[in-house]
């Protein structure tokens, strides 16, 4: 069936509202104000119950989607990008239905407000879609003014890390190297970290290049898993900067 409507999830998402999920949810989330200066909404219903409805939604059209995706509340969003994800992710899923989710993520990349929908998205419906085509838009992104559209640039390299191909990792994250958002750091050394896995002499060029000048989180989670002393060298560097 591909007649599910935006509508109908919303409808059964809200029998899973709970108020102790609501106080949960408040605590947990950083949220940015949206483009009209309001901050998000949420309705209080767990994140595995809202991956789960998606399961049932899989087959929901790009039309409606993108209606979830213009709401305000946070839930529904993220059903929205959890449903686009999951299509990405079918192998039956035509070449046409994965460019039409690609462009609508792109197209509404300003409802895409927060860390959590942008790594439910990015991985399968950008860069599974890229991963065959030009990779332009990444440093687009890359050079954006929305850290969520920045954000996405990285992550989006996670598809590609896992076919072993790791330039555009290392070369976006050296775009981003001195973003000064801490979720940016985040994501920057945890992508380079396991870009490194498997081509361990970039990382270590991109450390001996950056690593006292990074910020401390990026650098913390880039050599997570060095032994202890190829971390306390790093660190040593980042410590005896001028």
């Amino acid at each position: 069936m591909s007649n599910f409507t935006a509508a109908q999830f919303i409808e059964r998402l809200k029998t899973h509202q709970s108020e102790l999920e609501l106080a949960k949810i408040k605590r947990y989330f950083k949220s940015e104000k949206d483009e009209y200066g309001k901050d998000d909404e949420f309705m209080g219903v767990k994140m595995g119950q809202v991956f789960e409805l998606a399961k049932a939604f899989i087959s929901m059209p790009p039309a409606q989607i993108e209606l979830l995706m213009e709401s305000s509340i946070h839930e529904v969003r993220a059903g929205a990008l959890s449903i686009m994800d999951k299509q990405a992710r079918n192998k039956k899923t035509t070449p046409i239905r994965r460019k039409e989710l690609f462009e609508l993520y792109l197209k509404r990349h300003d409802r895409i407000n927060n860390w959590d929908l942008v790594d439910l998205g990015a991985i399968h419906v950008v860069g599974g879609y890229l991963v065959n085509q030009p990779r332009d838009i990444l440093y687009q992104l890359a050079l954006s003014a929305n850290v969520w559209e920045r954000r996405t640039a990285i992550v989006s390299t996670a598809y590609f890390i896992r076919q072993k191909d790791t330039t555009d990792t290392f070369k976006i994250a050296e775009i981003l190297v001195h973003d000064p958002h801490d979720l940016i750091h985040k994501a920057v050394g945890g992508w380079i970290r396991e870009a490194g896995k498997s081509k361990r002499e970039y990382l270590i060029g991109f450390l001996d290049k950056y690593a006292a000048t990074m910020p401390r989180t990026m650098l913390r989670y880039a050599i997570e898993h060095f032994d202890q002393a190829e971390r306390t060298y790093y660190l040593d560097l980042k410590k005896h900067k001028p």
